[in-house]
């Protein structure tokens, strides 16, 4: 992540990227003697020895970043953020998430493994550490950074998730995933706020609950969260270049080299980076590969042009998780919803005049949410959010339009009527949870 109280460009989680080599570290340091030719499983006691606590907390947002590749990845074609270029393996699009149907049995279906994973490392891991310490955790870092990844990864599964299922446990609401994001969020704030250092845990904490407030209709709460974060403040999931699993996906799947998988042609984001240059929206073309990787069916077995998106350049460009400018959309999302429209679009200008960009002008409350809606996912282009603003919108059924390339039923988008805007539970856990049933 890289957060505001760090230098720009740096990325306070270089930590995390080494936490194999962190675990291993602390288990030398436990004492535990790993030289013989099999050792077994890590003692669980082992994870009480305060030196392995930062690595713990390291662990969740591991697979935290697992998690958001995922989502942002597959979610990108399904709101057509990037358009799938013909590849269904490896990093491919599967044919059914090609025209925006998430199925629980699909060959590609995001199983949630690692984002339940992420949840319970943190989780557990909070509860691990103020078990150790007899409650007195205010302060120290890996508790505070374990609540805040139980804060986002609870966060991510809310906003993309049709359901909850926690632990073995039956079905819940979607929303119960949002509520547990809100109360680690608060956690860990309460937890960071005393020492200095943690800064950044607790503007993140309060964006992270922000948007979660927002979500859950809280727009009071969301408003008192917003104002603490300031316009420059981003906090970014880190990913790296050691290993191919830990590649950003998004940029791996479009790299050409091996795969061509998505291209930004016929998505909103093709024509206006053209008229407008915003650097938020960047793609380009690859001289030699004019076509993606593979025919489409839905298409007539025809190819597309693979414009490649340019936001991500390297396997270790990070995401964002949270940021300042979201936190002023949010704002200017409440102005929406209590009608106050010119003020919203003053907001939004702010940030398009400071990049240079041509400013929205609208001449009512709808078009003004047109705009929004537009601005929304220009500010927050492939960073897993989009599938979660649709949901809740249509869930509000708030006024303004989607651009004919995003919209379901429109021929030009080639997205089926029906199209998602969540996930189902997954096959894997139906099949080995007795509480869930076989069918969604």
């Amino acid at each position: 992540m890289r957060t505001a109280n760090h230098e720009p460009g740096e990325t306070i989680m270089t930590i995390m990227r080494n936490a194999i080599a962190v675990l291993a570290v602390a288990v030398v340091a436990g004492g535990c003697d790993f030289e013989v030719q099999n050792p077994g499983p890590t003692p669980d006691s082992f994870l009480d020895n305060p030196e392995a606590h930062q690595a713990y907390a390291n662990g969740a947002a591991l697979e935290l970043m697992d998690a958001l590749n995922q989502v942002a990845y597959t979610t990108s074609a399904v709101t057509r953020e990037l358009f799938p270029a013909g590849s269904t393996s490896s990093f491919g699009i599967s044919a059914s998430q090609q025209v925006g149907r998430l199925l629980f049995d699909d060959e590609h279906a995001d199983s949630w493994t690692p984002h339940q994973r992420s949840r319970y490392i943190a989780e557990s891991g909070f509860e691990r550490f103020s078990a150790q310490r007899e409650g007195n955790v205010n302060g120290y870092r890996p508790a505070a950074e374990a609540a805040l990844w139980a804060g986002y990864a609870n966060r991510l599964l809310g906003e993309n998730w049709c359901e909850a299922v926690i632990d073995g446990g039956s079905v819940q609401p979607g929303d119960v995933w949002l509520e547990r994001a809100e109360e680690w969020f608060t956690t860990a704030i309460q937890v960071a706020s005393s020492n200095p250092d943690l800064a950044h845990v607790v503007t993140a904490a309060h964006a992270g609950r922000a948007s979660v407030r927002a979500f859950l209709g809280d727009w009071a709460g969301a408003m008192q969260d917003a104002a603490e974060v300031p316009d420059d403040f981003v906090f970014q999931l880190g990913y790296h270049n050691t290993q191919q699993s830990h590649y950003n996906r998004i940029y791996f799947a479009g790299a050409n080299q091996p795969y061509r998988a998505v291209t930004v042609w016929n998505t909103v984001y093709e024509q206006y980076y053209e008229e407008t240059g915003d650097p938020r929206t960047p793609w380009g073309l690859m001289e030699g590969f004019p076509e993606g990787d593979a025919a489409l069916a839905f298409l007539g077995n025809q190819r597309v042009p693979f414009y490649q998106q340019r936001k991500y350049v390297n396997p270790d460009d990070d995401i964002n998780l949270s940021s300042g400018w979201e936190m002023r959309l949010l704002e200017a999302e409440n102005l929406l919803r209590n009608g106050s429209w010119q003020a919203a679009m003053d907001m939004i200008n702010t940030r398009r005049a400071a990049l240079g960009v041509p400013e929205f002008t609208a001449t009512s409350l709808d078009e003004a949410w047109t705009h929004y809606k537009r601005e929304r996912g220009i500010e927050l282009w492939l960073e897993g959010r989009r599938m979660g603003d649709l949901r809740r919108w249509e869930r509000d059924n708030v006024p303004g339009d989607l651009h004919p390339l995003e919209e379901p039923g429109n021929p030009a988008s080639y997205l089926v009527a029906d199209r998602s805007l969540c996930y189902d539970i997954p096959q894997n856990e139906r099949q080995s949870n007795p509480n869930v049933p076989d069918q969604p």
